[in-house]
């Protein structure tokens, strides 16, 4: 019996999977399933559901990084049950995330970068948020120390992402955003000091825009932030958004000043899994020295063995990100970063000029000065035949994700396509993506679309 039934798990293990008794019924997909199936078969289950996704290295919108080194995958399976944050476990991967820091803080030109203070993060999101409630304290702390009222502080910033949105949200805050005007499409340092007072907790210059990829002026705006002091008294700091930017900058523009060499910059953020290269999610925020981030912010656990202090929005998280990411700085370095970032960037620019060579597009971005990316419209009257929302649902059939939107206030008249250039998007991949554009663009002069709506909704159209 005992070999009779060793011969029936046998067969079992060799069926062909498709025809397991498991995958001839549909699973349940929205209650609890009563039984147990073959994990072959579980694995099979949602593999062939997850064919239903797009490629991610067609995802032209994503900042994230959507290849990495087969190293990597490595070190990520190792660290599978590694909590970042048991930092008395796994004391050797708390030393990584202590060591990226400070190579931060030296890659940012911190004054101290030995002395400084930082930490990884889910992601340059909640790395934003932290620099921003420092600030917030910092703020409170000088208000109450003058006995001044605490109630209304407010942070100054471009068009940003909905990070800085959420932020002023959940810790109430008056979000200052600069509207974009005409041709202005990001901060300038006048608009920033016209929005700033006494309850201004700090100005956050973005170094990569989402909507267009251009830098702001962070030099520009600290300038004009020290003539205001020199003229009013009023002492703004300075959180710098890098979340593409602080990985691009000092490796392709170190003469670009935008970093700690500015003293009025207090914090910086930026993203890890983009143009840090490694994989989704983590982020990081650097101090410029420790006396920046309030000692009562930081709160210190002993529950999970040992006396560790902790300043983030989560508590438990994997620690494979930050092993990449210490990885990735330890094999690439600055020349690594450089020759990478410097090939993004060259294709970028062939994107803008190929896309400059397309009579019905204005090209508003191509590339050059800001993130490795290019950012277009439609001419002004131009008899297209389609719209951008068009294009963009055009190129998903072969694949391609190349988002359309609409700007911030004050120019919603105004909608771009983006597409970003990361790291694994060659130029044999940005000519193909080129020919599909192209085609696309054909196909529409053969079938042109009428728009009941107007063409910035991007809905309400009907096939001529």
């Amino acid at each position: 019996m005992a070999l009779h039934k060793r011969e029936t798990i046998r067969d079992d293990l060799l069926d062909d999977v498709y025809a397991s008794s498991d995958l001839s019924v549909r699973m349940p997909k929205y209650r609890f399933p009563e039984k147990e199936i073959d994990p072959r078969h579980a694995y099979q289950i949602v593999h062939d559901e997850l064919m239903l996704d797009g490629n991610s290295r067609q995802n032209l919108a994503t900042f994230c990084q959507t290849w990495v080194d087969p190293e990597v995958h490595t070190l990520m399976d190792e660290c599978l049950d590694k909590n970042m944050i048991d930092k008395d476990e796994y004391p050797q991967t708390a030393e990584l995330e202590e060591r990226c820091v400070h190579m931060l803080a030296d890659l940012w030109r911190s004054p101290e970068a030995s002395n400084t203070i930082g930490c990884s993060t889910t992601g340059s999101s909640e790395a934003a948020m932290l620099g921003a409630l420092a600030m917030k304290w910092r703020w409170r702390a000088a208000r109450k120390a003058a006995r001044r009222p605490t109630d209304t502080p407010n942070l100054v910033c471009g068009p940003v992402q909905i990070c800085w949105h959420k932020f002023a949200r959940y810790f109430d805050v008056e979000l200052r955003e600069i509207p974009m005007q005409r041709d202005r499409l990001i901060m300038s340092p006048e608009e920033a000091v016209a929005r700033c007072d006494e309850n201004t907790i700090g100005v956050v210059p973005t170094l990569g825009v989402t909507y267009t990829c251009q830098y702001e002026p962070v030099a520009e705006v600290c300038a004009a932030l020290d003539k205001l002091q020199a003229d009013t008294g009023l002492d703004i700091p300075v959180h710098v958004d890098g979340a593409s930017g602080g990985f691009l900058a000092p490796f392709c523009q170190p003469d670009l000043i935008w970093d700690f060499r500015l003293p009025r910059v207090k914090s910086i953020n930026a993203s890890g899994h983009k143009f840090g290269l490694s994989p989704l999610g983590v982020g990081w925020v650097i101090w410029r020295d420790a006396k920046e981030l309030p000692e009562d912010l930081i709160f210190k656990v002993n529950y999970l063995g040992g006396d560790m202090p902790t300043f983030a929005l989560n508590f438990s998280r994997p620690g494979g990100q930050i092993v990449a990411q210490y990885y990735n700085f330890l094999r690439l370095g600055r020349e690594g970063y450089r020759k990478i970032q410097d090939a993004c960037y060259r294709t970028a620019a062939y994107l803008g000029e190929a896309l400059h060579g397309i009579p019905c597009f204005d090209v508003i971005y191509d590339g050059r000065g800001g993130i490795p990316a290019v950012t277009w419209s439609l001419k002004e009257n131009a008899a297209a035949g389609f719209n951008l929302y068009d294009l963009s649902d055009r190129l998903r059939s072969r694949g391609w994700q190349a988002p359309a939107y609409s700007m911030p206030a004050n120019r919603q008249d105004l909608v771009v396509m983006r597409a970003l250039v990361r790291h694994g998007f060659s130029r044999d991949l940005a000519d193909l993506f080129m020919g599909d554009l192209r085609r696309c663009l054909e196909h529409f002069a053969q079938n042109p679309m009428s728009h009941s709506l107007s063409a910035e909704t991007g809905s309400g159209f009907s096939h001529t």
